[in-house]
């Protein structure tokens, strides 16, 4: 969004939604996005009208101009379509009440707003959890495999709008096409393979080690406390003689 504007507006108007934060408290998430950018979010009051009109004005826009007769594929399908619309039509209207068009308008909006950080903001969703031996991680109420090399480890999930992709220590291990449907598991064959693998390692019994071979032999304690039996030493009843 930011980089179609070429800028940060100094504020960003958001509905009392519990994905952003409740009662002027934001997830962290949003917060992280909102300090990335140098902005704030500014979360409008309950059972406030006036600024809640202007958000669903333009919520009641898209769904009765944008959406009747059209199809979506996925998710980046409907934000293509959204974004191609955006700019060939509804910045390209004339409303009465203004009586200049959006295009326009940008321009001189654009001259107030942030300039944009150096390093895009994280939009992603991370999640850090350790890896159950059962070698799958839960994201966006589905589950996903991951190497089971790395069972046992804190693994960091991320999911955006396209993929969940897990990192460890910073290097990314396992990727997938996200899914949208709920309650789905998404296996990686590779994974089966590899797990069924360290599975036959570990069952197979070891081999060329016997019991006795467990047992240490007791010279060596001898020798780790400097007993030496080859001296000769004499008992007496005021002590130990050499």
């Amino acid at each position: 969004m930011v980089n179609d504007l070429g800028g940060v507006p100094h504020r960003l108007v958001w509905d009392n939604e519990a994905g952003i934060g409740r009662r002027n408290t934001l997830t962290k998430p949003a917060a992280f996005f909102a300090g990335s950018l140098a902005t704030r979010f500014v979360q409008l009051k309950p059972r406030d009208p006036e600024s809640k009109g202007i958000v669903e004005r333009a919520n009641r826009y898209l769904e009765t101009s944008f959406l009747p007769g059209r199809v979506f594929l996925s998710p980046q399908d409907f934000n293509t379509q959204l974004q191609y619309w955006l700019v060939t039509v509804a910045n390209e209207r004339t409303p009465r009440r203004t009586g200049r068009k959006a295009s326009i308008e940008l321009v001189t909006d654009r001259r107030a707003m942030l300039a944009l950080p150096p390093l895009e903001p994280l939009v992603s969703l991370v999640n850090s959890v350790r890896l159950a031996r059962d070698y799958y991680v839960r994201a966006g109420s589905n589950d996903y495999s991951v190497d089971p090399h790395f069972i046992g480890r804190i693994v960091a999930v991320h999911m955006n709008l396209t993929h969940v992709w897990v990192n460890l220590d910073g290097i990314e291990i396992t990727r997938h096409q996200r899914v949208w449907g709920s309650a789905r598991t998404v296996t990686d064959k590779d994974h089966v393979a590899t797990a069924a693998r360290l599975r036959a390692v570990f069952q197979a019994p070891r081999v060329g080690v016997t019991d006795t071979e467990m047992v240490r032999d007791l010279a060596d304690y001898d020798t780790a406390f400097g007993v030496d039996f080859h001296s000769t030493t004499t008992f007496t009843r005021e002590g130990i003689a050499s």
